[in-house]
């Protein structure tokens, strides 16, 4: 059964420390980890988005947050993921995450989706670099972070990092053989949120006081139902008549159309463009249009190069080529036809006598 909880959709990014103090086979288990919480996550396109940095004396970018929206690609791509080494520099990897991570264009939702912004850093080490004030920035922007330290893991540096409550926000492991453990507590954790508010308020998704009582409203995308407590995608299979794309807007939708194809008067159905049209495509000579993409061609007496975009003379002389009976005299992207020494060419141009 699948274990992961309807959670509120969160943009959340594992910070993991791979410094030299981390062995390869306690790697893995942070690996495990990883993977193990994306199975209790409700993890989509319009649900929770995953992003994993992996940090030492530098920081990488895994895959962004826009990159994986099913778990299996997301566990495949964590496999995949190679310790640094070297230092431990989690100042550095939190204000990364500020700068490049929390981005539109990496695939944060806008602040109008009020999506919350989670960042999970997993270490054993010290930092080396300052963390309070780089921290304190992250939390005011909106960020919130939970800290998880490990064996050698300096508490006080966890506490420093961390959101308040801190009781709530630092969770502390004897062993990377046992981190796993953690899953179940971040699990509660995330699931409770949506607990919560369809406790005391009864909203599904977002509640708002407003003097002493409280509305329900909902993520941009949905729209609240006639109870005035839960929310419906405007979007979800069988609630809109789109032939290709629907895009939630403001308690409706509209409809797109793939790359290649145009949104008919209609406003639902799609046909395909002709791609081919001057301007829209970048074929040096001929464009063939193919089903709404295309491919290159060219005019005869010329070859497409491996860019499979420009054409080259080809050589209209080669063996097949041409129709000379000996000799064929190249010209460009023409050929005339000549004869042997002790030969005259007939009058058809081609043949000798």
């Amino acid at each position: 059964a699948d274990t992961a909880c309807k959670n509120r959709p969160l943009d959340l990014v594992f910070i993991v420390d791979s410094s030299r103090s981390v062995r390869p086979e306690e790697f893995e288990k942070v690996k495990t980890f990883l993977s193990e919480m994306i199975d209790t996550l409700d993890v989509g396109e319009r649900t929770t988005h995953v992003e994993v940095m992996n940090y030492a004396s530098t920081d990488k970018v895994e895959f962004p947050l826009r990159t994986y929206f099913d778990k299996a690609s997301l566990k495949e791509a964590v496999s995949r993921i190679e310790p640094l080494s070297a230092g431990t520099m989690t100042g550095l990897a939190i204000q990364t995450a500020m700068d490049e991570v929390f981005t539109e264009e990496m695939g944060t939702r806008p602040a109008t989706f009020n999506i919350p912004k989670v960042v999970i850093v997993v270490t054993d080490g010290r930092p080396q670099d300052q963390v309070r004030d780089v921290a304190a920035s992250a939390r005011t922007a909106g960020i919130e972070i939970y800290a998880v330290g490990v064996d050698r893991a300096d508490m006080q540096s966890l506490r420093i990092m961390a959101s308040e409550p801190l009781d709530e926000h630092v969770f502390y492991v004897e062993t990377y053989g046992v981190i796993e453990k953690l899953t179940s507590r971040f699990r509660e954790t995330f699931c409770a949120v949506n607990v919560g508010a369809l406790g005391t308020q009864g909203c599904q998704q977002v509640s708002m006081s407003n003097r002493g009582s409280h509305l329900c409203d909902c993520y941009q995308g949905f729209t609240l139902n006639p109870d005035k407590r839960t929310c419906v995608d405007m979007c979800a299979p069988g609630r809109h008549k789109c032939d290709q794309i629907c895009v939630s807007n403001n308690g409706s939708f509209v409809c797109d159309c793939y790359e290649g194809y145009t949104l008919n008067p209609d406003k639902k159905t799609c046909s395909a463009m002709d791609i081919c049209a001057p301007g829209r495509h970048d074929c040096a000579q001929v464009c063939l249009s193919n089903d709404g993409s295309y491919s290159c061609g060219c005019y005869e007496g010329y070859t497409l190069n491996p860019d499979k975009k420009i054409c080259s003379a080809a050589d209209v002389c080669a063996v097949g080529r041409h129709e000379c009976q000996q000799v064929c005299v190249r010209d460009g992207r023409l050929y005339t036809c000549d004869c042997h020494q002790g030969y005259t060419l007939n009058p058809d141009r081609r043949t000798c006598s």
